[in-house]
């Protein structure tokens, strides 16, 4: 697997990194991940790293996975050298650093996130308590961003241009609004705890990233679908538990990547596969690797079979 990932595999891989720099929109997030043999103590933590372009370019979807062994903010830069654009992203400091030395990526929060503290402080509360649950900070919180996304939805079907003009007459006057309830609190008698005080605080600490959106209409409110091309990687990984070796970790992030980028464009990831090897094993003398365009998840020099949805019992 790994000779093949390397071999056949990489130089699409390389492709599709370079083609992600194209898109103004960009999606990130990672996870840890366990390798065996990396030459520090049992039970480190590894990260797989994953960048795709934003959830409006439906068309041309890319999703690629990197594995580093660290959380560094030195993987994202070097990944991201060159990009010049927006970064969707949650709060961690990793990306909070990038934004400062670098001009030329800005970086959108995620609502989601923010949302996610104060729900969780509502399924926290104790049964006797559940009646009680209208009168939270909590509960107020999700009802506020949940009329934000309400209200942004409303204008999923616009154009990016026509879509930044609605958000700041019919969205922003909901964010502003939000943002000043949420400071107001801390200064009240009764400060909130546990997981309703670390959202308060998320929140008016990612003001600045959480108001992006409004002024690009391309710019998703949340990051949810990184999280969701995550979800795959994070199910196997709790059946296989960890990686056995560095090489084995940077090979399935690279494997990942080609199938996930397929799923993305509706293709069977399976036959898609097959035909990129095959392809690729022609071309392994090649200097022009032009025909790398023909390759891509949505060319329309894909044979029918990588279209097709039923699954294969010899792959």
């Amino acid at each position: 697997m790994i000779q093949c990932a390397d071999r056949y595999l990489g130089i699409l891989y390389d492709y599709l990194h370079k083609e992600l720099y194209r898109f103004h929109v960009l999606q990130a997030d990672e996870t840890p991940v366990m390798v065996s043999k990396d030459g520090r103590p049992a039970n480190s933590r590894s990260y797989m790293w994953i960048y795709r372009t934003g959830k409006i370019y439906k068309d041309t979807p890319i999703v690629l996975y990197e594995y580093q062994r660290t959380r560094k903010a030195d993987h994202p830069r070097e990944f991201l050298n060159g990009f010049t654009g927006v970064v969707v992203c949650d709060g961690y400091s990793a990306y909070r650093k990038l934004d400062r030395e670098n001009p030329d990526i800005t970086f959108a929060g995620c609502w989601t996130h923010a949302r996610r503290y104060f729900s969780d402080a509502l399924k926290a509360l104790p049964k006797a308590a559940q009646k009680a649950a209208k009168d939270t900070v909590a509960y107020e919180a999700v009802k506020r961003i949940g009329a934000i996304y309400h209200q942004d939805n409303q204008l999923a079907a616009l154009e990016p241009d026509n879509r930044k003009k609605q958000r700041q007459i019919t969205v922003k006057p909901l964010v502003e609004a939000f943002f000043a309830w949420v400071k107001e609190i801390p200064s009240s008698n009764h400060l909130p705890k546990g997981k309703t005080l670390e959202g308060i605080n998320y929140c008016i600490n990612q003001e600045e990233t959480l108001k992006v959106f409004l002024n690009d209409g391309e710019v998703p409110l949340d990051n949810n679908v990184t999280e969701g091309a995550l979800r795959s990687f994070c199910v196997h990984k709790h059946a296989w538990k960890l990686i056995d070796s560095i090489d084995g970790a940077k090979a399935s992030g690279i494997i990942y990547s080609i199938t996930e980028t397929a799923k993305a464009n509706n293709l069977n990831p399976f036959r898609y596969l097959d035909y990129v090897l095959t392809v690729v094993k022609d071309h392994q003398d090649d200097t022009d690797y032009s025909f790398i365009e023909e390759l891509l998840p949505w060319s329309d020099q894909l044979p029918e079979i990588c279209r097709s949805k039923s699954k294969t019992t010899n792959l």
